[in-house]
Formats: structure tokens, C-alpha cells, sequence
């Protein structure tokens, strides 16, 4: 019997939607007689671990960037780079390490920039091409495409025409190693539609942002007179209170939000990318809220508000009932359906 490949899965750590995305890939390297071994960290590795329990995981640290409440994200980041440079010569050293010990045939790499190979086929996922700062964009671009294109192949899930992420996906100069996948989402639309809350509100990202937010939305939904149900984000936890007509649990397992976000009238949630995925597959609208600072995140739910598909409010002016009023104007979304080539992909390991 012909021995299984072992292909690393390795998305990075900062809130959880790198690990979301890997999802459906990891399901799709099963199904191809691959075996998986997942290499992260914190709630990522929770998450993960509580989706795919059979699968060996390595403890593999981010960067140990520091996120502040005061300074704005883009400023904070960039005064880290040379941090985040070492941090990825680290890992790409560590890497070597885990391809000889575990005898590695190919690793996928959600924004882990050094976790590259010349000895193995290596793939970098992101949607993120052109990067977005108030601070030294050209640079930054500069340093995102020098590590991107020491990779054998960038997985870009978006669509090759009218993507979901605007130009951060279709920047003016592409890598020399691209190919458009097409969107990933773990969830299905089973159409089993039964309403049953009246908000969703989905906390992520990274800390103190994550918590800040939850504090704002929790005060304002403890207030609101139907049923609704707030989802920490923390795979971590087990934890589940009723105050009124407000549930509260730390986290639902994948198929659990897939069946929460088809019941509820209303979903207030961040602009991640992964979001924006799993919304388009299901067909449901959402106001975001973006993560203050993350250009990313900022831009995302400008440009999706364009078309009345999605609305947003910023952070710190964040009102429930302007969010309801918005709702309202929502024009209908329709998922244009794509399926994704796996077989032909994941030939590279081949």
C-alpha cells in the first residue's frame, strides 16, 4: 500500500480566521489520501484541535507581535517589523527542523511568511496581496512580495474576476507564483433556515480589541428585548450564561455557527476575510464592525458597503439600533457558486 504523503498546515495565529479558512483545505487533503499534521498556536490551535481531534498538531508560536490599546494598529505594527522579520527567519529555521523529523512532503502556510522550502513544494495563502498602511506602504509591499515569492506557489482565495477582497486580491502587479483558488468556507447553505434569533453578534480578533468590542455589544444586547446570542470567540472556554434575553457562549463548533448564522435575522460580527467568505457562502448580510486600526478590515467594509450587500460602524460609535435601521436597506446577496479544482491543486504534492 502506497505510504500517505504528510503535508504541514500551519495558519497563523492572530484572531482565528487564518485557522477557519484551513478548515475546508485540511478536509480536502483527507479526502486526497494525504495526512495532515497542523502546526500553531493559542486559540487557532484550539479551534483546530476541537474540529480535527484525530489529527497531530505541533506547537508552533506566531511572532509575538504586541497589540496596544493606545497606539493605532497600523503604527504598532509597523514599529515591529524587525521584530516580525526575525520571527520569520525563526520559523523558517524550525521548519527545516519539523520537514527532516516528521519527514514533511509539502507544507500549506496561512501568512507564515518563513515557513517557505526549496527542498519541498511550499504554498502561502492570502487574500491580502496589496497591503494597505498609513505608514511606508511601497516598503512594506516591497518586503510582503519578497517573502511571498520565495514560496513554490500564493494560494489566493478570492475569484480571478469581481473578488470579494477588492484590490487588496487584484493589486495592479500580481506575484510571479499566484494561482486564484476561489473563496474557502467550512459551512454550508443546507437552506435549513428556521429563525430563531434576532441578532448574532460574532466577537474576534486580536486582544484588547476583541474584548473592547465584546464589552460594547454585551451592555447594548443585555438591553434588547428579543432573543439574540452573542459568540465569544474563545475555543479555548466552556462557557454559557443567559442574562435576559441574551445567550452568551464562548464558542460554537463549526457546524453549530453554520446553523446560527442561517437563523438569525441580524449578524454583527468584524470584516475579517474568512467572515466575509462564510457570509457570501451562506447568503446573509451582516453589519461589521471593523477591527479599529486594521486597514484591512477598514477598507473590506467599505468597499462590501458599496452595494448595500453589507453595512458597518465603527467601533467606538457603535449603536444596536442604527444597526437594526441599517439592516433594513440591505440588498439581497447571491453567492455565485464556485467549485474549487482540489484534485488538480493539490497535484503540486503529487
Amino acid at each position: 500500500m502506497k505510504e500517505k504523503k504528510r503535508i504541514l498546515v500551519a495558519p497563523l495565529n492572530w484572531g482565528i480566521g487564518h485557522a477557519t479558512r484551513c478548515i475546508p483545505i485540511i478536509s480536502e487533503l483527507k479526502k486526497n489520501n494525504f495526512e495532515v499534521i497542523i502546526a500553531t498556536s493559542g486559540r487557532s490551535l484550539e479551534l483546530l484541535s476541537s474540529e480535527f481531534p484525530k489529527i497531530q498538531f505541533i506547537k508552533f508560536e506566531d511572532y509575538k507581535i504586541s497589540y496596544s490599546s493606545s497606539l493605532p494598529m497600523a503604527l504598532n505594527i509597523f514599529l515591529q517589523i524587525p521584530k516580525i522579520i526575525f520571527g520569520i527567519y525563526h520559523e523558517n529555521i524550525k521548519l527545516n527542523t519539523i520537514i527532516k523529523d516528521f519527514k514533511i512532503a509539502g507544507v500549506i502556510s496561512d501568512n507564515r511568511y518563513g515557513l517557505f522550502s526549496k527542498k519541498i513544494p511550499s504554498i502561502f495563502i492570502t487574500h491580502q496581496l496589496k497591503i494597505k498602511s498609513a505608514f511606508l506602504e511601497n516598503i512594506i509591499q516591497k518586503i510582503n512580495y519578497y517573502f511571498i515569492n520565495k514560496f513554490t506557489q500564493c494560494w489566493i482565495p478570492d475569484y480571478q474576476e469581481n473578488g470579494l477582497a477588492g484590490e487588496l486580491s487584484h493589486p495592479k502587479e500580481n506575484t510571479k507564483n499566484h494561482i486564484y483558488i476561489g473563496p474557502l468556507s467550512r459551512f454550508n447553505n443546507n437552506n435549513n433556515i428556521q429563525p430563531k434569533y434576532d441578532i448574532l453578534a460574532i466577537i474576534s480578533g486580536p486582544e484588547p480589541q476583541r474584548s473592547i468590542f465584546e464589552k460594547i455589544i454585551t451592555t447594548q444586547l443585555k438591553e434588547h428585548k428579543k432573543e439574540s446570542l452573542l459568540v465569544q470567540g474563545k475555543p479555548e472556554s466552556k462557557y454559557c450564561e443567559t442574562i435576559n434575553n441574551l445567550i452568551i457562549k464562548s464558542h460554537l463548533s463549526a457546524l453549530e455557527l453554520n446553523q446560527a448564522i442561517l437563523n438569525s435575522k441580524l449578524i454583527i460580527c468584524r470584516s475579517g476575510y474568512s467572515t466575509i467568505m462564510d457570509l457570501f457562502t451562506l447568503g446573509k448580510n451582516a453589519v461589521f464592525i471593523p477591527t479599529p486600526g486594521q486597514t484591512e478590515q477598514e477598507y473590506l467594509a467599505e468597499f462590501l458597503s458599496k452595494e448595500n450587500l453589507f453595512k458597518y460602524q465603527k467601533q467606538n460609535k457603535f449603536q444596536l439600533s442604527i444597526a437594526q435601521k441599517q439592516s433594513k436597506s440591505f440588498t439581497k446577496l447571491s453567492y455565485r457558486k464556485q467549485k474549487i479544482d482540489w484534485k488538480n491543486i493539490l497535484l503540486i504534492f503529487e
